[in-house]
């Protein structure tokens, strides 16, 4: 059983009432005797080295790992007597190319996150919707590129334009739209009652609100709502949280065409008036249930002959372009490298990542561009 089922769940005969049916077996079962897996030392170990990886230079993980298995078992001891208490997070400007304020986790807390989500994630990822995209095993940027390629073909039939426009168009529009302020804005009780749908373990959700509660000072009293940008928690419950918007889209509107990474997702449509009517009942939604809102300057119904704005790309019928900024960043990185504000090795490193994602877009002259700036640095 699958996340592949949600394409059946449209489907009007015996095999799709079948599909529906065991899907709404698969999101009521609740779990329970969960904690004793989180923090068990085989689960602890193991989030320890998935929390170390790539960073195994960093004097944090040295230091953590001096006293490894009296580290690993002082946490299991707190955890097993419930006097676990994270510490505070370290909060920095991060300007790449938005400005976001990134708040960081201790390295031991981070491997309290990680034994957490070794354990419930594939509880939710199961009733994950097939087009939810971001941080997800199989899926991501490129996964939602190729979707959106697949629904963009169908609603506007295959690119045709006699009958519809003209020679220089293609039928359909898009309705693309963000969340305001998504992670500020996450409702603590909203989002530990949906998690408890799943999680009957009175244990686990304690270790969750503790999770949730470690947040920036912002003044007296627990705060009760908001999720730092840089958790892996934060990661995993923004789908979670937004698993709701997902169902209501699929379920209730029975939108078709439909993709969502993280706070950001389309709808496509042969008709403008649909989208329209939609835009309204999510925003109802999102505001009645989730205590959320859509970006009013950022959430737009755009004809697809005009190119769509979706996850780091602007997506036409016949092409794709890079956006603007993503293009600038790289150019920052090798001035940065000029003024010897970052490293060789680094710049390289970047750059590689760089050049693999600007080949999914029409950026042969724009790589050569930058090749040639690297090569004269």
């Amino acid at each position: 059983m699958n996340s592949n089922w949600n394409r059946n769940l449209d489907n009007s005969n015996a095999n799709g009432r079948i599909a529906q049916t065991l899907w709404l077996i698969i999101i009521m079962k609740s779990h329970n005797n969960l904690y004793p897996k989180i923090i068990s030392y085989n689960n602890l170990f193991l989030a320890y080295e998935n929390a170390r990886k790539n960073k195994t230079n960093k004097n944090y993980v040295i230091e953590f790992e001096r006293n490894l298995n009296e580290n690993i078992k002082s946490l299991r001891t707190e955890l097993l007597f419930h006097s676990y208490q994270l510490k505070p997070l370290k909060t920095f400007i991060l300007r790449d190319p938005k400005t976001r304020k990134i708040s960081k986790s201790d390295f031991r807390d981070r491997v309290i996150h990680h034994a957490l989500i070794n354990v419930i994630e594939s509880i939710f990822d199961k009733t994950f919707i097939y087009d939810s995209c971001a941080n997800r095993k199989g899926k991501g940027n490129l996964f939602a590129l190729k979707r959106f390629d697949e629904f963009k073909r169908k609603v506007s039939r295959n690119g045709k334009t006699n009958g519809w426009f003209n020679n220089n168009q293609i039928k359909g529009y898009c309705l693309k739209a963000d969340i305001k302020h998504y992670f500020q804005e996450v409702n603590h009780n909203i989002l530990l009652d949906i998690l408890k749908r799943k999680i009957n373990d009175k244990k686990v959700i304690w270790l969750i609100n503790k999770v949730l509660k470690n947040l920036p000072a912002v003044g007296e009293g627990e705060p009760e709502k908001g999720m730092p940008l840089g958790n892996l928690t934060s990661q995993f419950f923004a789908n979670v949280y937004l698993n709701e918007l997902d169902y209501f889209v699929k379920q209730k509107l029975k939108a078709k065409y439909y993709i969502r990474y993280v706070d950001d997702f389309v709808i496509l449509h042969s008709s403008k008036e649909q989208l329209e009517e939609w835009k309204d009942k999510i925003n109802n939604f999102l505001n009645n249930d989730l205590r959320l809102e859509l970006h009013p300057e950022k959430s737009k119904i755009i004809p697809l002959s005009k190119g769509i704005d979706f996850v780091g790309f602007r997506n036409f019928y016949y092409f794709r372009l890079l956006r603007k900024r993503n293009i600038n960043n790289m150019k920052s990185k090798i001035k940065q490298y000029k003024e010897n504000k970052i490293p060789k090795v680094k710049l390289f490193k970047i750059y590689l990542g760089w050049k693999a994602y600007a080949k999914w877009a029409d950026t042969l002259k724009i790589r050569e561009e930058i090749l040639k700036r690297m090569n004269k640095n």
